[in-house]
């Protein structure tokens, strides 16, 4: 079944001329008004946008949430002022008044396109390149809900526009070869080969030929032209794309590279770096305005014809939307796993199937996310997982899971290959999709790769797992160069990232639970080497990993320090608290597992975590930094690591619950000493 088989569209010329005028006006006026903003693009692209909005799409503006609507994805997110004019003359909830507040305190219309913020957004773009890769995502996911419940619930296209910028930034190679690999049929990208960025010509620095480089990566590829300005002609090669083979063996991405002049048609800012980056100002707004046929003097002009050619865009949505309905009425297939996976949850109970792991043994925590997912695939429908190359390092291989390919597009094991920017963005695709939870591993120190995407998804709320193992030095031979040690600290600053750092296989399984039943992105840090299972964890983490941190061992007759520890290095904390016992001082063990989910229970529960009055030693195998707002001492690492066998770089560093001991008593001292001059 194919949704893109109608005929060409007839529209009436002058409307059509009036009406991308009237956008390209908006686009002007919009950014002129805000003194900031992007029209030189927006009004390139106008014909594009008109064509994809009015003769190709399918989408509801009445019900921007429409499970089977084409998804548009603007990768070169600076020139959002024309999506919003499209979202707003087709029928979205955005007013006219939303555009006059573009990129304004609150607005509806900020500076680049945010997803939940703004109806008809449908990922978070920004930094160029991430949005065409996001597209690459979400046509993986579309092939592959349509592939598992069937094109009754599931057939549709993703669009992307990708400019100089985004065809320049790594991300986009790196997806681009993905989606070729995987012979994406239903993706199809324009290139606005404009040859303009802010420095200047892309000659300074570019001379590509994109052409055979995506011809290179297995895309199909074709040359438009000169062709910005001609609606049919653009319809005419968008159609001929969508009749070529979208599934099977012959399958592939397509790339339509159009030859557009920025800004046109100003008569001083046409193909210039002015245009690209900055409101071209009154005098040429009314020069350009009187070229193209719109009242110079007149602001957001938008006529009641143009109003109301745009406006039947709402009964074709809503007709389409109908006939998929009558479709998913009339399925058969499993609702229960269809509404569990567009959630990105599990199907009820499935928590239930998670593994409980035995006081003593040694399991590295890698392993032990592992065995939670084999656990729970079975009830967790939505579930692809993969991995940067590291797929059984990263705890992400799914027991006899079929490998996502061109033939098998079914397969919910999916390799990324050495990819690791290219893999988060794809999953923040993924994700935006719904239908899909996306997991993602590679080693901690590799999230450097991936910080831009990671951010994305927290700025636009992807729910998102990240496998990130090999969390320490504790990984060993390595070396710094693979030892992350700043990156605990680093990733916990950013807004919207849950991060868990479990202790043991228990708070593990715990930290998967939450992980899947989170609305956010969650990553989760993991060992390379084996550690205990410790003895309390059965009972307590499944309370305690949800708050972020627990008593894990408290003595009778409350507790005179606090000993906390995150992931690994808890264990130390137990050894050290019998020890000290062993001496008559009772030391209380907190396990920390997540900082952010700590900061947000009620004071009351955090002063029972660390009773005010009473010294807390802190040890952590990574950067001190910030633990300074819960302990008076921390044990850590502040410099780089180094190249040996995990025991003998734990020791050498001071993670023993030896040296805890040994710290403890010095911070005890020390208070005694102080509370003595005190006194």
């Amino acid at each position: 079944m194919t949704l893109h088989t109608s005929p060409p569209v007839v529209q009436d010329p002058t409307l059509v001329e009036l009406g991308i005028n009237v956008i390209r006006g908006l686009a002007m006026d919009a950014p002129e008004e805000a003194h900031s903003g992007h029209s030189g693009t927006a009004m390139a692209l106008a014909p594009l946008a008109h064509v994809l909005w009015t003769r190709i799409m399918n989408y509801d503006p009445r019900d921007p949430e429409w499970p089977d609507r084409d998804r548009f994805v603007l990768s070169c997110g600076h020139a959002c002022i024309l999506q919003y004019s499209l979202l707003h003359l087709t029928g979205y909830d955005l007013s006219l008044d939303d555009i006059r507040q573009f990129r304004q305190w609150g607005s509806r219309t900020p500076g680049h396109p945010e997803v939940h913020h703004t109806a008809g957004i449908e990922v978070t773009t920004g930094p160029l390149g991430q949005g065409f890769a996001n597209a690459v995502g979400l046509a993986l996911a579309e092939r592959w809900l349509r592939t598992t419940f069937g094109p009754e619930v599931c057939d549709h296209r993703t669009y992307v526009m990708a400019s100089d910028g985004c065809i320049m930034e790594g991300i986009s190679h790196e997806a681009a070869s993905l989606a070729g690999h995987l012979g994406l049929g239903r993706l199809l990208a324009f290139y606005d080969d404009n040859h303009i960025t802010i420095d200047g010509p892309t000659e300074l620095a570019y001379n590509d030929d994109p052409v055979k480089r995506f011809e290179a990566y297995g895309w199909r590829v074709r040359y438009l032209g000169e062709m910005a300005n001609d609606v049919d002609g653009l319809e005419a090669a968008i159609r001929e794309a969508l009749e070529a083979p979208s599934d099977g063996p012959e399958a592939k991405p397509t790339l339509l590279v159009l030859r557009s002049h920025i800004g046109w048609p100003s008569p001083k800012l046409t193909d210039t770096a002015e245009a690209h980056g900055s409101p071209f100002g009154e005098e040429e707004i009314k020069v350009t305005k009187k070229i193209l046929g719109l009242p110079p003097d007149q602001k957001f002009w938008v006529p009641d014809e143009v109003r109301n050619f745009y406006g039947q865009q709402i009964a074709r949505g809503a007709q389409a939307h109908a006939e998929w309905t009558e479709r998913f009425v009339a399925w058969d297939g499993d609702r229960a796993a269809w509404d569990a996976a567009q959630a990105g949850h599990g199907l009820p109970g499935w928590a239930e199937d998670l593994p409980s792991f035995e006081a003593g043994t040694q399991l590295a925590t890698r392993h032990a996310v592992n065995q939670c997912i084999d656990a729970t695939v079975g009830k967790l429908p939505g579930l692809l997982a993969g991995s940067a190359d590291l797929t059984g390092n990263n705890g992400v291989k799914v027991k006899g899971a079929e490998i996502q390919a061109k033939e098998s597009p079914g397969g919910t094991q999916i390799h990324f290959g050495i990819r690791e920017h290219g893999m988060a963005a794809l999953m923040n695709g993924m994700a935006a999709h719904n239908g899909v939870l996306p997991v993602g591993g590679t080693f901690f120190v590799f999230s450097d790769y991936m910080r831009p995407a990671v951010r994305l998804a927290s700025i636009g709320g992807a729910h998102v797992i990240y496998s990130w193992t090999h969390d320490s030095i504790g990984l060993g031979e390595d070396g710094p160069t693979h030892q992350p040690i700043e990156h605990l600290a680093s990733l916990r600053a950013m807004p919207g990232l849950s991060l868990i750092r479990p202790a043991d296989a228990n708070e593990t399984a715990q930290a998967w639970r939450l992980a899947v039943e989170a609305e956010g992105p969650v990553g989760l840090c993991l060992t390379r080497q084996n550690i205990p299972v410790l003895a309390e964890t059965a009972e307590r983490a499944p309370e305690g990993v949800a708050k972020g941190a627990y008593v894990l061992v408290d003595p009778d007759g409350g507790p005179e320090i606090v000993l906390v520890g995150t992931g690994s290095e808890v264990q130390h904390c137990v050894g050290a608290a019998a020890t000290l016992a062993a001496d008559g001082v009772r030391a209380r063990v907190v396990s920390f597992p997540s900082w952010n989910l700590f900061e947000a229970q009620s004071d009351d529960y955090r002063a029972s975590v660390f009773p005010a009055g009473v010294p807390v030693l802190s040890i952590e195998a990574g950067a001190t930094f910030g633990w300074d707002r819960y302990a008076d001492d921390a044990i850590g690492i502040d410099r780089f690591g180094a190249s040996a066998p995990v025991a003998v770089v734990m020791e050498k560093f001071g993670f023993t619950a030896d040296h805890v001991v040994e710290r403890a008593r010095a911070l005890l001292a020390r208070r005694m000493a102080t509370d003595g001059q005190g006194r």
